[in-house]
């Protein structure tokens, strides 16, 4: 079974700053890190390699070159291999310009190593953008059936059992080779590369991928000139409510104070 994993480079959303004046991301000094949901999905091919030995998993990422970083770390965990997917005219795409560049380089990489990827896992989404859109807009691109929010997978004969979650409920889904599965959070952490694979992640080469290598293509679908969305307005939302502190001995009195307040508040929103 050959499966396909697109993982992304994202800042650490826990040491994330707005500049107050331009009210953009203060990127600099932030650690990069792999895409959380793009580390379940590996997980899930892993898994899924442990049943089955002969099972080969490739990793690709679209970005700068220091989006090598995550590559290398899906290659210590599970990956076999990976590609980068780099170019300046890919810069400033949105998910859909992104998900058709994704689309035309597996195409690109499946001809080039004259093979066919049975599945194509990616994270439910990433934590940078939280839009949800690249998986099942890659899937709609290449033409496959699509299950999103999954949370395990197995493999069975002509097709992938996986276990999909939703807001009250779980679903038990099967569908048909070739396909694109969108991960969420599992009950269990993803596993830890081991030091032989870390050592070995390092040597490894990492081919780049561009908009030159990728024959067919349309640059006019690609970057900010190929990207529908658009960003009119950009601001930090300031919180504007003041918390008030009642510090009393007396559980009765808090009790009256904190009623008191809080129909004061309701009093104000009419």
């Amino acid at each position: 079974m050959n499966i396909l994993i697109c993982v992304k480079q994202v800042p650490d959303t826990a040491e994330i700053r707005i500049d107050r004046e331009s009210h953009t991301l203060i990127r600099e000094g932030v650690a990069s890190i792999l895409n959380p949901y793009d580390g379940y999905a590996l997980e899930a091919a892993a898994k899924l390699k442990d049943q089955n030995p002969d099972t080969t998993i490739t990793a690709v990422s679209m970005g700068p070159v220091q989006a090598e970083a995550a590559l290398r770390e899906c290659l210590a965990i599970a990956a076999d291999q990976a590609y980068l997917i780099t170019d300046r005219v890919f810069g400033g795409s949105d998910t859909y310009a992104t998900s058709y560049i994704l689309a035309r380089a597996i195409q690109h990489i499946q001809r080039m190593q004259e093979i066919s990827f049975d599945a194509i896992f990616c994270g439910k989404q990433a934590i940078d953008g939280d839009t949800a859109q690249v998986g099942p807009e890659l899937a709609e691109h290449m033409g496959y059936p699509q299950v999103t929010c999954c949370l395990k997978a197995e493999e069975r004969e002509g097709e992938l059992v996986v276990l999909q979650e939703n807001d009250d409920n779980q679903k038990v889904i099967g569908v048909t080779y070739p396909c694109v599965l969108t991960f969420t959070k599992p009950d269990a952490d993803p596993r830890f590369p081991t030091f032989k694979r870390k050592i070995a992640a390092r040597k490894a080469e990492i081919p780049h991928i561009s908009s030159k290598d990728i024959g067919g293509i349309d640059l006019k679908r690609v970057g900010i000139q190929g990207s529908p969305t658009k960003v009119c307005k950009s601001y930090v939302r300031e919180n504007k409510k003041k918390a008030v502190m009642i510090e009393s001995d007396n559980m009765e009195q808090i009790i009256q104070e904190l009623y008191h307040a809080a129909g004061q508040v309701c009093e104000s929103r009419r």
